[in-house]
């Protein structure tokens, strides 16, 4: 007794598309997959953008024009940066402002720090605690007055 075995196909199979990136310059990555089955196979790839990335290149051209301060102002966008710099004890700059004029207004607006900075939630407890109900409190001294002014009159 004999026994032959017949192959009719190959086994499925699914390439992902190849995103080159022949140049290191563009900030971007690229990202493929597939997936295949016994009938059906889809393939698909795109291209991501390294947010980082453009913000150290868009920095690194500042400095490079001789615009400090603009590239540290790019570089603290990254809540990472900007806790950076306050650990080191030096505030991001912010609107024209640097040094303790910059410290006092991160402190005055702390919802513009970059979320994710761990001094983010510090500022906005201190800046809910300082802040007092404001209002005209003459209304009420008057009525007391006129009050106190009917009682000793009857």
């Amino acid at each position: 007794m004999s026994s032959t075995v017949v192959t009719n196909s190959t086994p499925p199979t699914a390439n992902a598309p190849v995103i080159a990136n022949s140049n290191s310059d563009i900030c971007k990555v690229g990202v493929g997959g597939s997936v295949q089955n016994n009938v059906l196979g889809v393939a698909t790839g795109i291209l991501v953008d390294d947010e980082l990335c453009q913000l150290l290149k868009l920095s690194r051209s500042q400095y490079s024009y001789g615009m400090k301060v603009s590239a540290v102002a790019l570089l603290c966008q990254d809540p990472r940066v900007w806790t950076s710099m306050m650990d080191a004890g030096t505030p991001c700059p912010v609107k024209g402002l640097i040094g303790a004029e910059a410290a006092a207004y991160w402190e005055e607006n702390p919802d513009e720090i970059p979320d994710g900075s761990r001094y983010k939630p510090e500022y906005l407890q201190t800046k809910v605690v300082e802040e007092k109900p404001e209002g005209d409190f003459d209304d009420i001294k008057n009525f007391g007055l006129m009050a106190l002014s009917l009682l000793l009159l009857f």
